[in-house]
């Protein structure tokens, strides 16, 4: 367990001190958005192309990728009913609100995660190439469309090809399915950028986090309690049981599922709201509530499967 501990602690750390930089004002009233622009255009790219030009695309076919698919369609469906439909939030906060509800911090902390806690690195990575390659373009485009007023298809088709964490994950992807092996000459300073990618992101985090109160913001609440919600508990419970009552997976199986499901709301996401500048207060909070809340849910899981 202090293995486990250690994941949290990483993570913990980068967040106090963007925080602490946002209390004393060491960037100025401009640094959040500067590190925010410098996550989305520049580090999340090359972090989304280091991984997935070294991931293993077969994995894509395994027995995982089936069951994390519902499970997170399943969560993302129901939050975006209620956010639209009951709620009558805008395009943008829905897809936001149901991103934050079904989409898993599978790469800065699924992967240190899953080593500490089921022995190997290698179990989120189909749930990283489902979230890159589907989720992520779709989200792209709805949220151009949304934010940007316009509604042609070749302008949405435009600004989602030329979307930079869109073109990383494809280059990215068309090296993996392509087998060949980068050279060092050209892997390691894509990995040196990408290395940056997630320090920055958790610093600017934090530093969002100063100066506010998590469920502060009223009217949005509701949003950030049903999307908690559906995170921690919803999620692993029907990847649990889509794993041991239709799949019929092995318990190990079930175990690494119901793991990945149980991982908190992905920080990128928060990058997305602030791009857009849409939904921040629901990414946020929920990022932050589910961060925390995702310990006691993932040691019950190691209990009850382990």
């Amino acid at each position: 367990m202090l293995d486990v501990a250690t994941g949290f602690v990483v993570v913990g750390v980068a967040i106090l001190i963007g925080y602490i930089i946002g209390r004393i004002d060491l960037l100025g009233p401009h640094g959040r958005h500067v590190l925010n622009r410098l996550t989305f255009f520049v580090l999340s790219p090359f972090l989304l192309f280091v991984v997935l030009a070294q991931a293993d695309v077969q994995t894509l076919f395994s027995a995982l990728l089936p069951v994390s698919a519902i499970a997170a369609v399943a969560v993302i469906a129901l939050q975006a009913v209620f956010s639209r439909f009951v709620w009558h939030r805008s395009a943008g906060e829905t897809t936001i609100a149901a991103l934050s509800a079904g989409q898993v911090n599978s790469n800065n902390m699924g992967i240190p995660l899953s080593l500490y806690l089921l022995g190997s690195a290698a179990f989120p990575a189909p749930v990283i190439l489902l979230q890159l390659l589907i989720f992520t373009p779709i989200s792209m485009a709805i949220l151009d469309a949304a934010t940007s007023g316009q509604r042609s298809a070749r302008r949405i088709l435009r600004r989602t090809a030329t979307n930079p964490i869109v073109i990383g994950s494809v280059l990215g992807v068309a090296v993996s399915l392509s087998g060949w092996d980068l050279p060092s000459l050209l892997l390691d300073p894509a990995q040196s950028v990408a290395n940056a990618c997630v320090p920055v992101l958790l610093i600017s985090y934090g530093m969002s986090l100063h100066g506010q109160r998590v469920l502060g913001t009223a009217g949005r609440r509701r949003d950030i309690i049903l999307a908690t919600g559906l995170k921690l508990l919803v999620m692993p419970v029907i990847a649990w049981a889509t794993a041991a009552l239709v799949f019929h997976l092995s318990p190990a199986e079930i175990l690494i599922v119901t793991v990945l499901a149980a991982l908190p709301t992905a920080q990128n996401i928060f990058t997305y709201s602030q791009h857009y500048d849409v939904g921040e207060t629901i990414s946020r909070d929920t990022i932050f509530l589910t961060t925390v809340g995702c310990v006691p849910v993932l040691l019950i899981v190691i209990l009850l499967l382990g």
